[in-house]
């Protein structure tokens, strides 16, 4: 049973700011805000320290427009077959600009429907013959809809086409379901990463070093209360999150590892939009230091 959330004056402040957004025009202001409301500190964008602090000054002064493609869910694929080989990317089946066009007939009875323009607008088909469409459709429209940017002033997300994708679904023969193991990488070098396991009922997240030496750090989720055994893709997946993220100041690089193959997964540039902390708190001024933060876009 999930346990309630206690009720404070900083999570009714981060209401409002959530709620109010789109009177707030100021970026600065309002990515301020929302730090404060989470981690209970002021913002420091003129000497940034810590991981979280520097990921609201990328949001603010590294605006990159190449990002855009690699946020969306669909076009980074093109990119990251370039560099790594279309054999590491998972089927896109369709693509459509709205739910009514979704053509369901042509889809296998085992698929994956996403949106390309934020995070949460999912939907896994394990049994066509069980779905209900209309249901299905009102999901989808409804996360169109969501102006990702606006959350927390993540700038990539602000023009990327809103489309929907469906995708193969893929299957792990382990029967434990798929994990996502994701890399941490600074100007093309991977210096940690976690492994997500038990979603998304019971989600656990486990921090390992390079050599997957297990790290005592916990973020936004518990640990597992299991073992989590190297994959044999892990020395594959650290080579192309290199690859992947060079000349980057810093980018998430997230794979599968389905049957002993590697399959890419998704870029992120701003992991937990900059406003979860690390326990212990140290980690945030450690990772924030891998990150040399380059000379202002604006």
């Amino acid at each position: 049973m999930k346990k309630k959330k206690k009720i404070t004056p900083y999570r009714i402040l981060y209401a409002v700011v959530r709620r109010l957004s789109f009177l707030i025009k100021d970026d600065k202001t309002f990515v301020s805000l929302i730090y404060f409301c989470k981690l209970h500190k002021r913002l420091n964008l003129k000497y940034p320290k810590t991981y979280n602090e520097k990921l609201q000054w990328l949001k603010l002064y590294n605006r990159r427009p190449e990002y855009t493609q690699l946020v969306d869910k669909y076009e980074v694929k093109e990119y990251v077959a370039s560099i790594i080989g279309k054999e590491h990317i998972i089927p896109t089946i369709g693509v459509w600009e709205n739910a009514e066009d979704i053509d369901f007939k042509s889809l296998p009875q085992q698929f994956v429907l996403k949106t390309t323009h934020d995070s949460g607008g999912l939907y896994i088909c394990k049994d066509k013959k069980q779905i209900n469409v209309d249901e299905i459709k009102r999901k989808m429209t409804k996360a169109l809809k969501r102006d990702f940017y606006r959350i927390h002033r993540e700038y990539p997300y602000k023009d990327v086409k809103r489309r929907i994708i469906a995708e193969e679904f893929m299957i792990d023969d382990s029967g434990k379901g798929l994990r996502d193991y994701k890399f941490f990488c600074f100007d093309g070098e991977p210096k940690i990463m976690f492994v997500a396991t038990d979603r998304p009922t019971d989600t656990r997240f486990d921090f390992f070093d390079m050599d997957f030496n297990h790290l005592p750090i916990t973020q936004g989720h518990p640990q597992a209360t299991k073992t989590i055994v190297k994959p044999k893709g892990f020395d594959e997946m650290k080579k192309m999150a290199a690859l992947l993220s060079k000349n980057m100041p810093h980018v998430r690089v997230d794979f599968y590892d389905i049957n002993g193959k590697v399959y890419f997964g998704e870029m992120t540039f701003f992991h937990y939009s900059g406003i979860v902390p690390f326990v212990p708190s140290k980690w945030d001024e450690i990772i924030g230091s891998w990150i040399k933060l380059p000379a202002k876009d604006q």
